[in-house]
């Protein structure tokens, strides 16, 4: 089973080392395992490309059954928690930054009162990163979002539930006259990083208005994004949550033309779903997702 659990991770990061440093092993006893585990096999498992491994037919065919292998220990132990009276354990949520503000933190106040054994850990990760790390069991609940037009790619091994859909918003300055983004193609734009979907997204959006958006501030720090705009330095496309867990004044808010929404879901590995401890934190997560979404957002503050 170690050996099995190395070489998925070798598949997963593309690198002994990366290997070794996630399962916090050295690169020559990852290397040693591996050799070991192709005598078992009776085949060659890893080929080097450059300065990574790619893995072999034949690793690829065990890597699948390892998988499965995995997936049924892992609803082993959801199936011995069930007969516990108590909820608990450790569950491990990577989240992304609008969510840790608005939902997070009444989710762990909700279950710290309802479940005190249960112990959760909250890492701030990419949201391109989340699905990778999900699988490579870095995560037990990672939640994630799509933008209209760029959704995020579906992997096998994953069960996706929506939680709901966080209206977009135009932001400006509250003393701007320009309310509209098509009125906005010479302003300053304060935008997520190049490569991010929340980019792509907003890029996309101002083109379909008939410009190129002039970024002039780029920072994955949505609550700075909406101080700068405050500041009278320019416009930005943020979601919903990003507002309600903001005490930023001097925001005037706009409707985007057909009212686009980004989805944000729940993801859980394949097999983790009966945990009791994980439903209870994915469950208090949506729940507070479902609120907060419900409350809606005022017009301009």
């Amino acid at each position: 089973m170690k050996r099995l659990r190395l070489l998925r991770e070798v598949s997963l990061r593309g690198t002994l080392a990366a290997a070794a440093e996630a399962l916090d092993y050295n690169a020559s006893s990852v290397s040693h395992q591996l050799k070991l585990l192709e005598q078992e096999v009776g085949a060659p498992l890893l080929e080097p490309v450059g300065r990574k491994v790619r893995l072999t037919n034949e690793a690829r065919i065990l890597v699948e059954h390892a998988e499965a292998i995995f997936r049924h220990l892992e609803a082993a132990k959801a199936d011995i928690a069930l007969s516990r009276e108590r909820v608990s354990g450790t569950v491990r949520v990577a989240s992304f930054q609008t969510a840790g503000h608005a939902v997070i933190p009444a989710a762990l106040r909700e279950l710290q009162h309802q479940h005190p054994e249960l112990d959760v850990t909250v890492s701030h990760i990419p949201v391109e990163a989340a699905l990778p790390g999900l699988l490579a069991r870095d995560f037990d609940i990672v939640l994630q979002e799509d933008y209209p037009g760029h959704p995020q790619i579906t992997v096998d091994g994953a069960e996706i539930t929506t939680a709901g859909r966080d209206p977009l918003w135009l932001v400006t300055g509250i003393s701007s006259n320009q309310q509209h983004l098509s009125d906005l193609s010479e302003a300053a734009w304060v935008l997520e990083p190049e490569g991010t979907l929340a980019r792509r997204w907003a890029t996309a959006a101002c083109r379909h208005e008939g410009f190129e958006p002039r970024v002039r501030f780029e920072s994955s720090d949505v609550m700075l994004h909406l101080r700068l705009v405050a500041e009278g330095l320019g416009a930005a496309l943020v979601p919903g949550l990003a507002l309600e867990a903001s005490n930023v004044e001097g925001l005037a808010l706009s409707e985007l033309p057909g009212r686009p929404a980004r989805r944000i879901a729940l993801a859980i590995r394949s097999g983790s779903g009966h945990s009791p401890a994980i439903t209870a934190v994915r469950q208090a997560i949506a729940g507070q997702i479902a609120e907060k979404l419900a409350a809606g957002y005022p017009e301009a503050s």
